[in-house]
């Protein structure tokens, strides 16, 4: 049980719970929050990170990437904890658990009613697990041709958010891609992070992610955009649809951020990074909260 614990990479559970909390505070702020809804969404996406470790771990596993010149702990195919029969079976279960929330979900939502909407959140599920899945493994992963920032910026970002405010008040809000946005970037600037931290072992292994592609140097200098547009999204919205100065207690969370930008821009050498994807994950939590709450004063 501690190798599945420890395969599952808890830790990256506060990124992922980012988009849901923020786009159920925006549903608050509207007075339409649900309380079921709001706990199927988040072991949906529990489920959905869950699995997108498990095939992270088997697909950078049985391709080599994992070796032992990769800078982070270890995964559990690397470290033979888990075999790659075992990881499947466990992805196969994940896939159906995270099926039956989202189905749950969907249900709860919508009813019997609005069959096209359920038919629509069921296709992104789909495809959500199908993200989940390819981004290391098959023959043609997105992550090894550096598309995984995209997907990230999608997925974590706009579908999280949007999406889950959908759930809630059931008709899209063009203003909520703004903080959805702030989500999306400071969730493919942790993934920057990662690759930069293990650019060298990748090159090595032919995972061509952007970092690889761009270099390290050009990597940073995305990484520095990625935080501006951020928050230039969150004040943006907050200029749009201005109602109290609470709605600046996000800039809270920038202190952190702004403080990992000059770690970033200090550093020497990339797998001293390694610290700052765990702060970088907590500040985007807390980001997403503190915007959440100050919508709601």
């Amino acid at each position: 049980m501690k190798h599945w614990v420890q395969a599952a990479r808890l830790r990256t559970l506060p990124l992922s719970l980012s988009g849901i909390v923020m786009g159920s505070f925006l549903a608050a702020g509207q007075n339409k929050f649900d309380a079921l809804i709001f706990l199927l969404a988040i072991g949906t996406t529990i489920g959905f990170q869950v699995l997108s470790n498990f095939a992270n771990d088997y697909g950078d596993g049985v391709k080599g990437t994992d070796n032992e010149h990769r800078v982070g702990p270890a995964r559990a195919l690397q470290s033979g904890a888990i075999s790659p029969q075992q990881m499947l079976k466990g992805i196969y279960t994940t896939i159906v658990l995270t099926l039956i929330l989202a189905i749950a979900l969907i249900f709860v939502s919508f009813g019997r009613e609005n069959l096209g909407y359920s038919v629509l959140f069921f296709v992104l599920g789909i495809l959500s697990i199908a993200a989940a899945v390819k981004y290391t493994m098959g023959k043609n992963p997105y992550g090894y041709s550096g598309l995984g920032d995209v997907f990230v910026f999608l997925f974590f970002g706009l579908l999280s958010v949007v999406g889950s405010l959908f759930l809630y008040v059931q008709q899209w809000n063009s203003f909520a891609f703004l903080p959805a946005s702030s989500i999306g970037f400071l969730s493919a600037a942790v993934l920057n992070l990662n690759n930069m931290r293990d650019s060298d072992s990748d090159k090595t292994s032919n995972k061509n992610t952007l970092v690889v592609k761009i270099g390290i140097r050009a990597a940073k200098k995305h990484h520095y955009l990625l935080l501006l547009f951020s928050l230039v999204c969150a004040l943006l919205f907050v200029q749009l649809k201005y109602q109290s100065p609470f709605q600046y207690l996000f800039l809270i969370a920038f202190f952190p951020i702004g403080k990992h930008f000059f770690t970033v821009l200090k550093n020497k050498e990339v797998k001293d990074l390694d610290p700052e994807l765990k702060k970088l994950a907590l500040s985007t939590f807390l980001f997403a909260f503190l915007f959440g709450l100050g919508m709601l004063f």
